[in-house]
């Protein structure tokens, strides 16, 4: 559904108290979603339930994030990541994301939870944007997806290294 839809180039906001909210399954399908990510991403609930949360993806989010994204939930971890989503008329808006695995009484995961927060603008326009547009100039050099992906991954695990963190240090120190 996502990648049918043209991007507009045109940047959506929401308020700074506003959370945007949405539940998944295991297979990232959503089962909740409030009102605020209804209004910003111009979806009725309807639509929106039992869709892939994909459906929000924008064509220049990396998808290493999403790789890390996912293995870092299925994990049992929680994460917190920039996106960039689109949305039902091609408009984009950014989040910084509060991603966390939901778990039953016996401690196994059930599904997911995000939260998503305005994020700072300078954060974006000095150092998330940038990474983002570098990351995915690497994905897209590649005429197999797979080994773009690979790559892609593999800068963010150098620029880790450099500066002597994990994933998690590196966006609480953009903060």
């Amino acid at each position: 559904m996502a990648r049918d839809i043209p991007v507009t180039g045109v940047e959506r906001f929401f308020d700074d108290d506003e959370i945007i909210v949405s539940k998944t399954d295991l297979k990232g399908n959503i089962i909740y979603a409030n009102n605020v990510f209804l209004r910003i991403a111009s979806y009725v609930e309807k639509q929106c339930l039992g869709q892939p949360h994909s459906m929000i993806r924008h064509p220049e989010m990396p998808r290493c994030i999403f790789k890390l994204l996912w293995e870092t939930i299925q994990s049992g971890k929680e994460i917190f990541a920039y996106c960039v989503n689109r949305s039902v008329n091609g408009d984009h808006y950014w989040v910084l994301a509060h991603v966390t695995p939901s778990f039953d009484g016996s401690g196994n995961i059930i599904g997911y939870h995000s939260n998503r927060r305005v994020p700072d603008r300078t954060i974006l326009d000095d150092t998330i944007i940038p990474l983002y547009k570098s990351l995915l100039a690497e994905e897209n050099k590649h005429s197999d997806r797979k080994a773009g992906l690979e790559a892609s991954c593999a800068m963010v695990v150098n620029l880790l290294k450099e500066n002597g963190v994990e994933y998690d240090e590196f966006i609480s120190s953009l903060m």
